[in-house]
Order: C-alpha cells, then structure tokens, then sequence
C-alpha cells in the first residue's frame, strides 16, 4: 500500500510539473537574437521544418518543443507558408496562432499607369520580396504560363497597387494584373458607346492605352478619347507621337524627330491608318472608360499647353494657331 501511494504521488507530481512546465514554455515571452525577428516557411514544409527555421532565425524556443506543442494543439497541418515577423513579447501559443492563421508580412508592388510591358517586368524583377521565376521566360512564356490567348503581353496588366506575401512567386503577381485587366476591361466594354468604331474588347484596350499617354491633365482624358474617336470615325489618321515613340522601341532617346515620324513602323499612325496593332502601355480604368464612352464632340485636334493641359480645336486653321501660340512661342 506503502509503494501504491509512493507510486501514485510521484505520478501526481509529474503531472503537475509536466502541466506546469508546458504551461510556462506556451505562456512566457520569447526570447529572440533580434526585434522583430523574421523568417519565411516555404510551401509544403512540415511543422517540423517549420519550427526548425524558426529556431534558426534567432527565436529562442527549441525546435522540437514547438513541434511537440503544434501537436497537441491539432495544428501539425494547419501551417501555412509565407514570410512572417513577429516582435517581442510574443508567445508560443501566439506563434502558433500567427502561423495557423497565416498572418503574413507583406510586400508591395505598384504598377504605374502608362508604363509599357518592358518597365513592368523590369520593376517586378528588381523587387526584393518576389521570387523570381519568370526571369528566364520570354513575354510568351509568360502568356502561355498565365493562359492568355494574346500574342503580345503590352497592355493586358492593370496598373494598380499589388499586395503580397513576401517570397511569393512573381507569376502570381502576373496572374492576378492580367486577371484584373481582363475583368476591368469586360466592365468597359459593355459600358461602351454602341456607336464606337471599335470591334472588340482589344481594340477598346488599344485606344485606352494611346489615351492614357495623351493625357496630362486628368480632366482631359474624356475629350482626348473623343478626338482620337473622331478622327477614326472619319478615316483621319491617328498621328499620335506616343505610338511612333512605341514602335521606335530602345532607340528613342527622348527626342522625336521629323524623320522619326516619316519612318514607317506598324505602330507609326503618322504613315499608317487606324489603330495600331497593340496597345502601347498599361491603362487605368479611368481611360478605359473614357475610350469606352467619349463625351460627344466635334473636336478633332489637340496641343500640349506646357502645363499639363491640352487645347483641343475642331479644324486645321484652329489647330495651327493653337500651335504657334503654345509651341512656338
């Protein structure tokens, strides 16, 4: 009876102390090598791995501990992947929460209207918190990657501000751009003009991108879109310098010249009616709607003030002398 009890004490004090030590390593504060601490858990990594890496990164709470803790918890399947940074003070069970809920750091990329394709993945590829594993594909590779039926990737990424976990891929970043203009630009479309000369979605997307480069003043997209209509309507070549400048590729150097204009390229609407055959840069929606549904309008030229605005006239004669009065003065 004597070892009964001796047996049965022991087994008692044990199971405080194991009650009493888990209850201490889940509630006290983490010790870490630095404030914050970051660390990233790559997909499909086990909790195992998982508490490894972030015993590696500097937080003091052994590996197996956290392992041992994610199990007891029903949590071994529930972490999920992404860069994380967590602070002082954070506990175990915080942790372990953090991970489960997949509260992520996040990194930022911004698309600017109006810039090409070329400036898109230069800005993707210079960004630090993407994983970069469209750096080797050609822009047809990553059309094909994103199952896009276009031949050219100029124009189908909206610009617009992109958060993400840290480390993720960039294809993801391309695919959710390419989804967002798909989708902005079936919204425009069936908010079209019915009277637009336009045959499909692609070529609305094509005259919102000349558009978004015509326009300095936002209050003038909607009139810059409307000359750009009627000069369609009536046969007019475009002569758009953005377009030229486009076809001309790396060798513009900032300076357009006449014989830049007389050169023929399939995007030069100096020599070339119509659209051209792609769009030119990344519209936003305001000059997708613009291009979609121009205000009416008899104006068929416009000129640059030199502050950002534009003067737009109905004729030729009016055209001339709105040049000589803010170019040539």
């Amino acid at each position: 009876m004597r070892t009964f009890k001796l047996i049965l004490l022991l087994t008692i004090l044990a199971f405080v102390s194991a009650v009493g030590g888990v209850g201490w390593v889940t509630s006290r504060h983490l010790p870490m090598r630095s404030d914050p601490t970051a660390f990233s858990i790559p997909p499909g990594a086990s909790l195992r791995t998982a508490a490894q890496a972030i015993e590696a990164a500097g937080v003091d709470l052994p590996a197996w501990q956290l392992e041992l803790l994610g199990r007891i918890l029903g949590h071994s399947a529930r972490i999920k992947a992404g860069s994380y940074e967590i602070e002082g003070g954070l506990s175990a069970l915080g942790l372990l929460d953090k991970l489960t809920r997949g509260d992520v750091t996040m990194g930022e990329l911004v698309l600017v209207e109006g810039r090409n394709f070329r400036q898109f993945r230069a800005a993707v590829n210079e960004h630090p918190d993407l994983s970069h594993d469209t750096l080797g594909l050609t822009d047809a590779q990553i059309l094909s990657r994103l199952g896009a039926t276009e031949k050219h990737a100029e124009g189908l990424f909206f610009p617009d501000t992109y958060l993400f976990a840290k480390g993720s891929s960039d294809i993801d970043v391309f695919r959710r751009a390419h989804g967002a203009m798909k989708s902005r630009l079936a919204m425009a479309w069936e908010r079209r003009e019915p009277t637009m000369p336009l045959k499909s979605p692609y070529e609305l997307l094509i005259l919102a991108s000349i558009v978004e480069k015509e326009t300095g003043l936002p209050a003038d997209r909607p009139q810059v879109a409307a000359v750009f209509v009627n000069r369609l309507r009536r046969g007019m070549l475009l002569q758009t310098d953005p377009t030229v400048i486009y076809g001309m590729g790396e060798r513009f150097n900032g300076n357009l010249r006449k014989v830049d204009l007389q050169t023929d390229t399939p995007w030069n609407t100096y020599t070339r009616a119509g659209l051209p055959p792609t769009p030119i840069a990344m519209p936003g929606m305001a000059s997708l709607l613009a291009a979609a549904k121009p205000p009416p309008s008899n104006m068929l030229y416009f000129v640059a003030r030199g502050d950002g605005s534009s003067a737009f006239s109905a004729n030729l004669g009016e055209h001339n002398e709105a040049v000589n009065r803010y170019q040539r003065r």
